[in-house]
């Protein structure tokens, strides 16, 4: 689990296939410096178990579906990527809860500067629609932000300059692919809303059964 609070801005050193996988490996010193084999990592929001820990640098192997549903597929050799650890007991929060589990992509449709802030605008799948809300925590490459506008099939992210350059989001232009996991909280409650939609416990159930 993690918290949506970059840690490090890491460099890919390398990538390439090997087999049905991908080898990724990437230079991240604060995270190598804690990080053991077996370790969970977050590498632009994608929750990945380090292979291989040396000299500043980690080492993933990357199943192809992930590669293929995720931004990782696409990295290349001196790409920026944020980097973060697994949240470990006692650690401050900061962020919001964040799996690792990325839900869809999106794609940047539009990027302005305001007076204090980045105006971003992300398209997505419109199924996925019903797990946002204004105000709500989303994760996109990894980074723990607060949803602005709302709309069916799109989202509106307001950005400090300090976060902007903490992380790759500095860098994202018109028509990048980022990817995108929606707060686990609104996933929970939503599927106990589809499930109570579908639920045999219903008010003529209940009075059926002697309750009022």
């Amino acid at each position: 689990m993690f918290t949506g609070i970059v840690r490090e801005l890491g460099k890919v050193r390398g990538i390439r296939r090997a087999g049905n996988t991908y080898r990724l490996t990437i230079d991240a010193p604060l995270a190598a410096r804690e990080a053991r084999t077996g370790y969970s990592v977050s590498v632009n929001g994608v929750c990945l178990t380090a292979v291989s820990v040396k000299n500043g640098a980690i080492t993933f192997d990357v199943v192809e579906e992930t590669a293929r549903k995720t931004g990782l597929g696409s990295l290349a050799s001196g790409d920026a990527i944020n980097v973060e650890g697994s949240l470990k007991a006692g650690d401050q929060l900061g962020g919001h809860f964040v799996l690792g589990h990325i839900d869809c992509t999106g794609r940047v449709e539009r990027v302005s500067k305001r007076a204090m802030d980045y105006a971003v605008e992300i398209s997505f799948p419109a199924e996925y629609g019903h797990l946002i809300v204004p105000k709500g925590a989303v994760a996109v490459d990894g980074v723990s932000l607060t949803l602005g506008d709302v709309g069916r099939d799109a989202f509106t992210l307001y950005i400090i300059p300090h976060t902007l350059e903490a992380t790759t989001l500095k860098d994202k232009k018109c028509g990048d692919t980022v990817n995108i996991e929606f707060d686990i909280m609104g996933k929970y409650a939503a599927r106990y809303s589809e499930l109570g939609r579908t639920s045999k416990v219903n008010d003529s159930f209940l009075k059926e059964h002697g309750f009022s």
